[in-house]
């Protein structure tokens, strides 16, 4: 399905120029022209305080703060300004160990480097087509891990969470 995207509001994290300016191209291909960029995980998170960002697409290898940390402060410090805004994870890094680690951060989606066009559509369009609920725990808060829907009616199912 084809979503008009111009309404979108990105906040782009990146260090590398050269890679910024490559997705910001394909964002402006879809349609979208109100992205808004930040080279490491402190001026994003600046950024945030005052940009009404809808995703946030993150680079995890940044100084003097990385994607990971970055992730971890908007979906947990107290003076968030948007908890809830889906993250999508840009690295070059792909291991299954990478990707967990992510996830159990708080990461909404993850995308391998190189990015292509139809891979970042791809993700953006599973945001908006698929919402996740948000998991508040003692040890995370984030959007749900489970990727399926399973009947489980077992002593330890967890129930129904508000946030």
């Amino acid at each position: 399905m084809a979503y008009d995207l111009e309404r979108l509001n990105i906040l782009l994290v990146e260090d590398d120029a050269s890679m910024r300016a490559l997705v910001r191209d394909i964002l402006f291909a879809f349609g979208i022209s109100n992205v808004q960029t930040a080279h490491d995980g402190s001026k994003a998170y600046a950024e945030l305080r005052h940009f009404p960002a809808d995703i946030v697409l993150t680079d995890w290898e940044m100084d003097p703060l990385d994607g990971i940390d970055f992730t971890r402060m908007v979906r947990t410090s107290p003076d968030s300004p948007n908890p809830f805004v889906p993250i999508i994870m840009l690295t070059a890094h792909s291991s299954m160990e990478r990707v967990i680690e992510a996830r159990d951060v708080g990461v909404t989606e993850f995308l391998a480097k190189p990015v292509t066009a139809n891979g970042l559509y791809t993700r953006i369009a599973t945001v908006i087509e698929n919402p996740r609920q948000f998991v508040r725990a003692s040890e995370y808060f984030g959007p749900d891990r489970r990727r399926t829907v399973k009947d489980f009616m077992g002593e330890d199912r967890r129930g129904e969470i508000d946030c």
